[in-house]
């Protein structure tokens, strides 16, 4: 029952991100709300990490499961997919490459924040 009440829970929290994507914040994907209003919930103290522990988990131990439909979709693409195949791999490498350079000056400013933080107390 406890699994129930926190799938409940989420649902209607992402159900509310549904609603005020439809009538208030339509740029911003609903599941994108939900999980906006979900963490404001949560740093906000009003929901207890407690209250959705178990379900949290159980999607976590689960993740692997929600893969299947979006891999069974691009089999059936695959004639889009492999005419533009070239164009795709350049593009993955190049945004691949994007994304660790700008993880790595992201940690070195952190790095370098902290340390002068932690030399000047």
């Amino acid at each position: 029952m406890k699994y129930f009440n926190q799938l409940g829970l989420v649902l209607f929290i992402q159900f509310v991100g549904v609603i005020l994507n439809k009538y208030v914040i339509s740029l911003v994907p609903s599941t994108v709300l939900g999980m906006i209003i979900l963490f404001l919930l949560l740093l906000s103290k009003i929901i207890k990490i407690e209250d959705i522990r178990e379900f949290s988990e159980f999607l976590l131990m689960n993740l692997a499961f929600f893969f299947i439909p979006p891999s069974i979709s691009l089999m059936n693409s695959w004639g889009i997919l492999s005419a533009n195949l070239l164009k795709i791999f350049v593009i993955v490498i190049i945004t691949t490459f994007i994304t660790m350079i700008v993880t790595g000056k992201t940690i070195d400013f952190l790095i370098n924040r902290k340390e002068k933080k932690n030399g000047d107390s």
